[in-house]
């Protein structure tokens, strides 16, 4: 089963991620040689960071990108997406959420950034909005939060919010105390699953290095399979957990 990354700043030019529409080829190239063949999109949604994204301009950008990867004749796919930081999260309409919503209709979730310098009340709020609205949510590299304090995360997670790792964290990349909080949100079982959270032509640790990684670690091969593979896979096609499983039933069982 090849790799899914679903944090991945392949885009170029909109963010601090691959700068040209060539850098983004040249690193599909690499996810093609590594079986990574699922990847969503995920420019950052920051406003105060990247003002001028324009949400609406994605598809678009992510179609001319899809096309000069398929005229290299690489297997690379890519699907929609967004890294959404928590302040954007409270302001934005709800066609432009649904714009960068991750799997089917009837189980969308979002990418949604633990900000570095610290969960707050804001956090919380966007979590909420998120949740009300429907959404279920990946909580991009909780591990690189500064002091690690993650308990105020608990009761998003009882609420069925998932953790997502980066693979740069497990390997130094975020310094010692990342590592150390990603090893154990890994070993724990906390995390869900690892992404890349890959800026082409500054930093590009692809998912085969996290199961690296994850071997050095301990973790067993059925769960590092789990994580870089079947959970994230599961989370593309299937969608939020919680609304896809029984929506799954019902298809199975339409006379139930």
């Amino acid at each position: 089963m090849p790799y899914v990354d679903l944090h991945c700043h392949i885009l170029p030019g909109l963010d601090d991620g691959a700068r040209t529409l060539a850098d983004a080829v040249r690193y599909a190239r690499v996810l093609d040689a590594e079986d990574v063949l699922d990847v969503a999109c995920t420019s950052h949604i920051k406003r105060a960071h990247f003002p001028d994204i324009d949400i609406l301009e994605l598809e678009g950008r992510r179609a001319e990108l899809q096309a000069a990867i398929r005229a290299e004749g690489l297997q690379v796919t890519l699907h929609p997406g967004g890294e959404l930081a928590h302040e954007d999260a409270l302001a934005l309409h709800d066609r432009e959420l649904e714009l960068i919503a991750q799997g089917p209709s009837h189980a969308q979730w979002l990418l949604l950034e633990c900000p570095f310098a610290g969960l707050d009340d804001d956090f919380d709020a966007a979590v909420d909005r998120l949740t009300r609205l429907g959404y279920g949510l990946l909580l991009a590299h909780p591990e690189r939060v500064v002091g690690g304090d993650l308990e105020r995360l608990d009761p998003h997670l009882e609420a069925g919010a998932l953790l997502q790792v980066n693979v740069s964290s497990l390997l130094g990349a975020h310094g010692p105390a990342a590592q150390r909080i990603g090893a154990r949100l890994v070993q724990t079982g906390r995390a869900y699953c690892l992404a890349s959270d890959t800026h082409p032509g500054t930093r590009e640790e692809i998912l085969p290095f996290g199961s690296d990684a994850l071997r050095r670690l301990g973790v067993s091969e059925v769960q590092a399979f789990r994580l870089t593979q079947s959970n994230p896979r599961f989370l593309l096609r299937e969608g939020n957990p919680r609304l896809a499983l029984p929506e799954t039933e019902e298809r199975a069982n339409p006379t139930r």
